[in-house]
């Protein structure tokens, strides 16, 4: 986009001409010149051109092309499980609907629609939507607005004006984890599962659902970072993760880096966890091929996301205790901690949080009132 000096003046100014390279609808390059007179004016100009051709782009674009441009930026910037759980929720429930609206004609009363849209949507089981699943697609949305925003394809985000979804009737969940004692009969149900497997197949894998459970309780691990965890990556009684695995990406399944920087940390095994793993180890030795590259979960392959759930609600069932997500045994390490008196720091650490609040603000309602304590203190001066 330069601005050149020309022969010739006029009114004692300068002559310049400005040019502007551009590609049209179609794909091609053009140019636009014009001519001004004086240095200032020729780079007033010069932003005249510039807004006028950018405000032309912007009435073309559509939230499809906004979208492809969004996800290609992306794909340099978050792990590839993060991107395909953008682009289901944008082409499920975003493209779906306004795919082809250009970005000048999302108002809020279209914003407010697609919202109406979004809570008429039902499960396959014929449910609601859960608000938690509701705002992660509004978060994505907006996410991809605000990128727009950012790319001054448009001035503001119109889907802040109507805000996210909220349920004033709403009744929190409360929080599902296992107390130590339910964990007990939890993992005896499972150790028992695996002995009678073996007893009567001669198979030890499913010791591998047993270990499973033993690293998820006593270590707060993330599914894939568990699945992802190899012999070699422990050392001096500690557990080193490094990685993650994501089963459900097209392909097959992908080793990623963890969650987030935090997420990359170690943490010391306690004898009974320890136990477990030397036993279990033992049992993948006597196995040909074995190596410490192998999964500690599996072997060559971890194990499944789908067959891992059905030996969760199994030995739920046969220990005639609740039935909790795989998830909430995460729940259950940092309860088990903060129950005893774990300060939040450390907690955070080993769950790799990347910020304590989002420890805070998961497992606050677990400590000790802060009001409490001080009357305590009070009542005693």
């Amino acid at each position: 986009m330069p601005i050149y000096k020309m022969n010739g003046k006029k009114d004692g100014k300068q002559k310049y001409r400005v040019r502007i390279n551009y590609t049209d609808s179609s794909g091609k390059s053009k140019q636009i010149d014009r001519v001004a007179y004086g240095k200032e004016e020729a780079k007033e100009l010069e932003r005249q051109l510039n807004c006028t051709l950018h405000e032309e782009t912007v009435k073309r674009i559509t939230v499809q092309d906004l979208v492809i441009e969004y996800i290609k930026a992306k794909n340099h910037e978050v792990r590839e499980t993060t991107v395909d759980k953008s682009i289901k929720i944008l082409n499920t429930f975003v493209l779906s609907q306004l795919g082809t609206y250009k970005l000048d004609r999302l108002t809020p009363a279209v914003m407010q629609n697609w919202k109406h849209y979004i809570e008429e949507q039902k499960t396959n089981q014929g449910q609601n939507f859960s608000l938690k699943y509701k705002k992660n697609i509004y978060g994505e949305f907006r996410t991809l607005l605000n990128y727009a925003v950012k790319m001054e394809y448009i001035s503001k985000n119109p889907l802040l004006v109507v805000g996210t979804f909220k349920d004033v009737n709403l009744i929190k969940k409360d929080m599902d984890y296992y107390t130590a004692s339910e964990f007990k009969k939890f993992i005896l149900s499972a150790r028992k599962n695996a002995v009678e497997s073996e007893r009567d197949t001669g198979s030890i894998y499913e010791w591998n659902y047993y270990t499973f459970f033993m690293i998820a309780f006593y270590t707060g691990m993330r599914k894939g970072e568990i699945y992802a965890l190899k012999w070699s990556d422990i050392s001096n009684q500690t557990i080193n993760i490094k990685r993650s695995i994501a089963q459900k990406l097209k392909g097959g399944d992908r080793e990623t880096p963890p969650k987030n920087k935090s997420s990359i940390r170690s943490i010391q095994i306690p004898i009974p966890l320890s136990q477990a793993l030397n036993e279990h180890k033992e049992r993948q030795k006597n196995i040909t091929g074995y190596s410490d590259d192998w999964r500690i979960c599996g072997g060559i392959n971890c194990i499944r996301d789908s067959t891992l759930e059905k030996r969760n609600k199994l030995f739920a069932d046969c220990a005639e205790i609740k039935h909790i997500r795989i998830h909430d045994f995460r729940h259950s390490h940092a309860s088990l901690l903060i129950n005893n008196g774990i300060n939040i720091q450390e907690v955070a650490r080993r769950l790799g949080h990347s910020r304590i609040e989002i420890t805070w603000n998961t497992y606050s309602h677990l400590y000790p009132k802060e009001e409490e304590k001080a009357i305590n203190i009070l009542n005693k001066i």
